[in-house]
């Protein structure tokens, strides 16, 4: 097959307008884009945060879709033709049964010591741990989840002891656990898990026959590990089992085809003689805010024959809900609503916990989850039970239309779905389609210094989520043409700024960024676009994966852009920051109250504090070039001058501390960090010259070019530039750089990027160019950046073809990951974080470049 990215394939995709009003019944819409690119995980419920929905495999059909955070979020779809049904999408499999829980709903109790253990046997069951500690689960450091006992030393041993009363072998057994860092786990003394420097948060993993042969009735333990290498710490794991599964779809259709474009997400499908073809969308219209806060996202269908036959065909579609909980073993409930000739499907947790969770790797668990759907007499929306609803259509078509006699709000237990089927006839050569829409109404989305804040589309609440449905109906035909223009100006635009492997990066970047934030307004009206920080610690609206981000909104739209800091400014302004410094972040996702990263104590290094202060200068210099006025900055003048001072002072030559590469670990010299100070610097001339400023712009810009000249003489090192001032033979990426072009400085000599340009494409691995010398791993996004520096169409290509290699082939089927190995293209950590809103940098220096020509 031809590996162009832009195929010039003619892919009619139609979808049924459900609004009678405004939209025939079988609207077209026909694209001629197609992207080659196998995704690492296919997006397809792309909203915020918490509603989020992926597709990590190849086929739609192999498995279930899933949270970001890798934990179910259950789609399933089939098709009937002719009698046979064929399921194209999710997989039938029910929630887990525990054996032992974990924390996370029963504070299970170990034996753990911090002191290293003499020899290897206390792993086995009959190790004497009397002289151990007793204590509750989860084992961690200051806020992990589910937390019961502290730990801060490097390394901690834990033994869970427990009874059988049968053995296992003959079952399906998983092991379930969460760990950070280094961690290794034996059942019995035998070991199962070795993760090597990784964390990762709720990891499910099938026991082997050998290892379910050693879990005989009586005692048993399970034997834990963990050193912690830096920053948080964590340990818990349990023991599960898998129901036996009563298959009703078991034949699947044959995917033929998946394609991601900016705002949507396209399969096709054969299904013995007809064509199916599934279309995700998430109408994420940069330029509509309004579009881009509101929580309903179309799944959309059509199918046609294949033979020239007219077949009988019904189709259907069912969500769990899963959708609307943390854990499984939260209790639910339903409420069917018909109104406005619709029919919703609504479910939520019967506690509603709203806004009193915070983290990373949660799922949220207040407000309700939709399904709902335009009223029709050849389709039903109901709620059912899991095999049965199954079983009807499978048996007749469609599923009942009566009201079930009860409903189980435990999943655990006994699982309810939320269904539709439909009874499209007979289908011949021509289309017919349909669809559904999906939405999440969270009541309340942030917490805001204190103030609970709905989301941006509420209309400061005069519009709920009901009325939200019937508007994203209304508007279904004007939505769908708006993506499809989108999709094509923003396809063609990348791919004339860096090729067609670029373009179908940007486009896979696109949604996985904006769904990575959460828009709303402050009591005063301010815009507030708040990340999370996905993956990596949870925080929200931390200034350095902003930084990263920014490239995507500086170039479509600057108020989100303004978004991204005008919480900051205010944290700064409002007295509740005490530091010479911009902040690093304003809490834990959702929790918007404060700093919470290297609050421990007052060491600055642990703040980030050139990185951040730099990251805000640029950053708003960069939205008053694209805005063309400083108006935004003169609203925060005192603030922008006081960290401009502070890099004055500590910039040129940056003490030990940690910059946003933070992973890496502290670093005294850091000559890019010392490029990002010099950069803010000249941000803040910058932006005194559109103020008028002169005389400060004279001086500031001034000071940066010193510091620019002697940040030259400290950094060479022959045919490159150091890692460090003071360690000679080290490297990096000197992304930071990149803004000296853009912003029109010029205050570097253009030499050194050239140098960097050709010392880089000499040390490129397979996956890509490592982030400097001390390891192998690299992020995607700084790449972009690193790229973005090339005089040249071949060397930036040179640049994306191997970045292209590691998203298109890497055995990390995840969310897109922005750290990976360059040597396998595995992910190293972190995934569905915003950053990747990074690789628009190219065109948005394109776009600057080609206005002040």
């Amino acid at each position: 097959m031809n590996k162009k990215m832009l195929s010039l394939l003619f892919f009619p995709i139609s979808v049924l307008s459900a609004c009678q009003e405004s939209a025939p019944q079988n609207y077209i819409i026909t694209t001629g884009l197609y992207s080659q690119l196998r995704a690492p995980a296919y997006p397809l419920v792309t909203s915020d945060p918490y509603f989020s929905g992926w597709s990590y495999t190849n086929n739609l059909y192999d498995d279930q879709t899933r949270h970001w955070t890798g934990k179910e979020l259950p789609l399933l779809g089939a098709v009937r033709v002719d009698g046979e049904s064929y399921r194209f999408m999710g997989k039938e499999n029910l929630p887990l049964r525990p054996i032992l829980e974990t924390a996370k709903t029963d504070k299970w109790t170990g034996q753990y010591t911090f002191d290293k253990p003499k020899n290897d046997s206390w792993t086995s069951p009959d190790f004497d741990d009397a002289s151990w500690k007793t204590g509750a689960s989860a084992f961690g450091t200051k806020g992990e989840p589910n937390l019961s006992t502290l730990w801060k030393t490097p390394d901690i041993w834990v033994r869970r002891s427990f009874e059988l009363s049968e053995d296992l072998s003959g079952k399906s057994i998983f092991l379930n656990y969460s760990h950070d860092d280094i961690f290794e786990l034996y059942i019995n003394g035998k070991k199962v898990v070795d993760t090597g420097y990784s964390w990762r948060y709720d990891v499910t993993q099938e026991l082997s026959d050998e290892v379910k042969a050693l879990l005989k009735k009586g005692k048993n333990v399970i034997a834990a590990h963990c050193h912690n290498v830096t920053g948080g710490a964590y340990v818990d794991f349990g023991l599960f089992e898998k129901e036996e599964n009563k298959e009703s779809f078991t034949r699947t259709a044959v995917q033929k085809s998946a394609s991601v474009l900016p705002t949507q997400t396209f399969y096709t499908f054969e299904c013995g003689p007809i064509e199916l073809q599934v279309i995700f969308t998430a109408p994420l219209l940069i330029d509509d805010l309004e579009l881009v806060s509101r929580p309903v996202n179309y799944l959309s269908y059509q199918v046609k024959s294949l033979d020239g036959q007219a077949h009988d065909i019904q189709i259907y579609l069912e969500a769990t809900p899963q959708w609307a909980v943390n854990e499984n073993s939260q209790i639910v409930d339903f409420d069917k609503i018909e109104k406005n000739g619709f029919t919703f499907l609504k479910t939520g947790t019967v506690e509603q916990p709203v806004l009193q969770k915070k983290g990373d790797d949660l799922r949220i668990d207040w407000g309700y989850f939709y399904v709902a759907a335009k009223s029709d007499p050849s389709a039903t929306v109901n709620f059912g039970d899991y095999w049965t609803a199954k079983k009807e259509f499978q048996t007749s078509g469609q599923i009942s239309a009566d009201q079930p006699a009860s409903l189980s709000g435990d999943m655990v237990k006994s699982m309810t779905v939320l269904a539709y089927s439909r009874d499209l006839g007979k289908v011949a050569s021509d289309f017919k389609t349909g669809h559904i829409l999906l939405g999440y109404d969270d009541i309340y989305s942030i917490q805001y210094f204190g103030k609970n804040l709905k989301g941006y589309w509420t209309n400061d609440g005069k519009t709920d989520i009901l009325a939200a449905f019937d508007s994203a109906e209304k508007d279904y035909v004007s939505i769908m043409e708006g993506c499809k223009k989108f999709d094509e100006k923003m396809m063609a635009d990348a791919k004339q700024s860096g090729g067609e492997k670029y373009a179908e990066l940007c486009a896979l970047a696109y949604r996985q960024s904006i769904s990575a934030h959460k828009l709303v307004k402050d009591e005063d009206g301010t815009l507030l676009f708040l990340s999370k920080e996905n993956n990596s610690n949870g925080c929200i609206n931390t200034v350095d994966v902003t930084y990263p981000s920014a490239p995507l909104y500086l170039l479509y739209n600057t108020e989100l852009a303004k978004g991204l800091l005008s919480g900051i400014f205010y944290y700064c302004e409002s007295g509740k920051w005490k530091y010479p410094f911009a902040p690093h972040d304003l809490g834990t996702y959702p929790l918007a109250n404060g700093q919470v990263y290297g609050m421990e104590n007052d060491d600055y290094g642990n703040k980030m504090p050139v990185e951040e202060s730099g990251n805000v200068l640029i950053l708003t210099a960069a939205i008053a070039q694209m805005d063309g006025n400083a108006d935004y900055a003169a609203k925060h003048w005192q603030t922008l001058t006081t960290w401009t001072e502070f890099l004055v002072q500590y910039g040129v030559d940056p003490e030990n501390q940690l910059c946003t590469d933070d992973f890496a670990g502290h670093l005294a010299h850091n000559a890019n960090l010392s490029i990002k100070a010099v950069m803010g610097i000249a941000s803040y001339g910058k932006l005194a010259a559109m103020q008028g400023k002169n005389d400060i712009a004279e001086k500031y810009l001034n000071i940066a070019k010193g510091m620019a000249a002697e940040w030259q003489k400290m950094a060479d090192d022959g045919d490159h530039y150091r890692l460090a001032f003071d360690r000679p033979g080290s490297w990096s990426q000197k992304y930071n750089l990149v803004w000296d072009k853009l912003l029109g400085f010029s205050i570097f000599d253009p030499q050194i990027a050239k140098t960097e340009i050709a010392y880089y494409l000499s040390h490129q691995n397979a996956f890509g160019l490592p982030l400097d010398s001390r390891k192998t791993y690299t992020k995607s996004d700084w790449i972009i950046w690193t790229a973005t520096m090339a005089d040249n169409a071949n060397d930036f290509e040179a640049f994306i073809d191997v970045l292209y290699k590691y998203a298109n082939e890497t055995s990390s089927r995840v969310p897109l990951s922005d750290w990976h190995e360059t040597t396998d293209g595995r992910q190293v950590g972190f995934k569905a974080r915003s950053v990747v809103g990074g690789y628009f940098m190219k065109m948005l220096s394109d776009k600057i470049l080609a206005e002040t020509k």
